[in-house]
C-alpha cells in the first residue's frame, strides 16, 4: 500500500496533465477517429485502430488522475521542518565510501520521469525520516543493511 500524499508541485502537476488530456488531446484524438471510421472498412484502417487505442490510454489515465486528485492529501511545508528530514525534503547524504547521493522525498505519483526523486514509501526514505544533520540512517536493502549519514537538509 503506498501512502496517499504529495507535494504542492506534484499535486499541480497531476492538475496540469489531467487538464492538458481532457481539454486538448482528448477531443483531438476523437476527431481523428471519428474522421477515420467515415473512410469505411475499419478493421484494416490503421488510423482508426491506433488512435482508438490511443483514447482508451487517455481515458485510462484520466480516471486514474482524478481518482489520484480526488484520494491525494497535499501536503505543504511547514517551518517546525526545518533542521529534519520530513516529506518534500532535499537530503543529501553521504556513505563510508565517500558515495555521495541527493534527491527529494516525495509521493508516489511524482517519482516518474525524475532521477532526483524518492518515493516516501521507499527504504531509504522511511529510514531518513526524522533524522538530522550528522545522523546516520540504516537503511535495509536486498544486500543487507547500508549505513548512510546526512550531510545536508533543505526545503
Amino acid at each position: 500500500m503506498r501512502t496517499q500524499i504529495v507535494t504542492r508541485e506534484g499535486f499541480n502537476k497531476l492538475k496540469q496533465e489531467l487538464d492538458f488530456l481532457w481539454r486538448e488531446e482528448r477531443p483531438e484524438i476523437t476527431k481523428k477517429v471519428a474522421w477515420a471510421a467515415s473512410l469505411g472498412d475499419r478493421s484494416e484502417n490503421a488510423d482508426y485502430q491506433y488512435n482508438k487505442k490511443r483514447l482508451r490510454e487517455i481515458d485510462r489515465r484520466v480516471r486514474y488522475l482524478r481518482k489520484t486528485i480526488e484520494n491525494t492529501k497535499v501536503v505543504d511545508y511547514a517551518p517546525e521542518q526545518d533542521g529534519s528530514v520530513f516529506f518534500g525534503a532535499w537530503v543529501e547524504i553521504e556513505n563510508d565510501d565517500g558515495e555521495t547521493l541527493t534527491f527529494r522525498i516525495v509521493g508516489y505519483d511524482e517519482i516518474f520521469g525524475r532521477k532526483d526523486y524518492i518515493s516516501i514509501d521507499s527504504p531509504m526514505a522511511r529510514a531518513l525520516l526524522k533524522k538530522q544533520v550528522d545522523d546516520e540512517a540504516v537503511v535495509k536493502t536486498p544486500d543487507g543493511e547500508k549505513v548512510w549519514y546526512i550531510n545536508k537538509i533543505w526545503y
